[in-house]
Formats: C-alpha cells, structure tokens, sequence
C-alpha cells in the first residue's frame, strides 16, 4: 500500500476503474485492415466499406433475402448423431455438441419459405459456422427436403452454399450425400421448377462437385472462394504460382463457370427478377429505404 492510497477516501478508486469494451464492438476488415464499428454492419448487409463480404449465418442471410425479412422455416429431418462413433482427439458427439451452442442450430442446413419480389420461393442456406458447413447426413437431408418441398409446393429454388467440403467424421456416408443430392436436382428439373445457385466465401470440396455447380444459374458474391481444392494445395501438388484471384468468383466468371458475380446490396434484386423470368411472374420489388 502506497502513500496516496492511504490518503484516497474508500470508493473513490472504484469511480475511476477503467472499464473493458465488449470484444465485438469492432472489427477488423480482413480486404483493407480497417476497423469497423459493429453496430453499423446491419445497416452495411454485412459488407464492410472496403467491399468485403462478412459471412452470414442463417438468420441474417434468409432475413437479407426475403421480401421485408418475412419466411416461414422448414424443420430439416433428423438423422443418427455418430453413425461411425467417430473420434480423433474429440468425440464427434463433442464436435456437435460445440458447434450446435456455438450457432443455436441442429447442423449446417437451414430452409426458409417466403416471397422473393414477391414470388414464393424455398431458400436453402448453408451455414459456414457449423464445422464448416461440412456435408454430412444432415445437410443433405436438409437440402432433399427443401428440393422435396419445392416439387410439392411448385416452387422454385434457391441455395446459398457455403462449405469446406464433406463431413469426415461420417466417413462414406457423408460422400453419399453428393449422389443423393445430385438425385434432388434432377427432380426438381423433371418437375420443371429454376434451381438458382448462390456460391458463397468459401465453396469447395463435395459440395463444389455436386449440388453447388448443378444449377440452372449460378451466381456468386464478390470474392468468394470457389474451387474443389483449395489454391494452397494446389501450389504444392504442381509447384508453380498460381494467378492472381484464381479460384474466386471474378477469375471463375471470366473462365465461365459462374453467370454473374452480385454484390450483397444487389442480391435480393437480382433473384426476384431471373425468378420472375423463370416463373413468368411479375416481380414486385420495394428498394430498401
């Protein structure tokens, strides 16, 4: 104890203590370094000033994407939690159990139903949080189900995907799913019905090499990363440089692979009106105020 503190009256200190911000008041553009207030990304759709896309989870991609944010979920079917009784140096069980408090949802796949410029539309959105949007038993129930849902219902289709390939932890059984999904476009072909693609940062492995370059029209957002193996691995098995932007949705759309690379602000938009092409509709689109 110091001399001043001695002379400090009781409680005073406490009037002074430096309080600690919360640790997602800011954060940090990843394209530019720039800090950027928290508060402000609803209003930006996530996009940081710098045009970096943030991803999005769930909530906030079908919010962002329906007419007024208004959709009505669809339960994605259950399926055997450890089929394998899968561990590494954790449970899959514990893998799960982490990644379903981490994000509030049962797995990666999550479907909504409501209007896009008005024309009712089944949204599939991959969430990238949970273990990395891998392709196991459940995500591919979940997308069946919303192919399922829109052959019963005659609507059309669209999937945003964001994966970092198949499920490990499930083993062949997780490889499967890419067949099974493969089957759930065809349907939707036979019945007649637009099945749009939204590849978002990133799209690679399994899910790349089935039901994320199946669509009728694939779009993308500003620099994601779409490929079935990454640039690093690449880099490594032929020992050269790669090009600049290889493997992002600029280069891809260049060499033809996607249709059209569509900024976050624009998204909504652009959807109603290739839905509204597709369907013979007429969109009805309200811009944002």
């Amino acid at each position: 104890m110091n001399w001043i503190t001695k002379l400090t009256p009781p409680g005073v200190k406490n009037i002074f203590t430096k309080k600690d911000s919360p640790d997602n008041l800011w954060i940090k553009c990843p394209k530019s370094g720039e800090m950027v207030f928290s508060a402000d990304l609803p209003g930006l759709l996530h996009v940081t000033p710098a045009g970096h896309h943030l991803r999005l989870g769930p909530e906030m991609r079908l919010g962002y994407t329906f007419d007024d944010g208004v959709y009505t979920e669809v339960e994605v079917p259950q399926v055997a939690k450890d089929p394998l009784k899968f561990k590494d140096d954790k449970k899959y069980t514990d893998r799960l159990k982490a990644a379903r408090t981490k994000t509030g949802d049962d797995d990666a796949m999550s479907i909504g139903v409501g209007k896009i410029g008005g024309i009712e539309t089944v949204v599939l959105v991959q969430n990238f949080a949970f273990m990395g949007g891998s392709l196991g038993m459940a995500a591919g129930e979940g997308f069946i189900k919303a192919a399922e849902y829109a052959v019963a219902h005659k609507l059309p289709m669209v999937a945003f995907t964001a994966a970092g390939g198949a499920r490990m932890q499930e083993g062949a059984l997780s490889l499967m799913q890419m067949p099974r999904t493969t089957i759930a476009v065809q349907e939707l072909r036979e019945a007649g019905l637009p099945y749009i693609v939204v590849l978002c940062d990133p799209t690679t492995g399994g899910v790349t090499a089935s039901y994320a370059m199946l669509g009728d029209i694939h779009l993308a957002e500003p620099g994601a990363l779409i490929c079935f193996a990454g640039p690093r691995v690449i880099e490594e098995t032929i020992r050269e440089k790669l090009p600049e932007g290889f493997q992002r949705a600029e280069f891809l759309k260049e060499k033809g692979m996607i249709d059209q690379v569509v900024h976050r602000n624009d998204m909504r938009k652009t959807l109603s009106d290739i839905l509204a092409v597709l369907m013979q509709k007429d969109a009805v689109y309200a811009e944002a105020e």
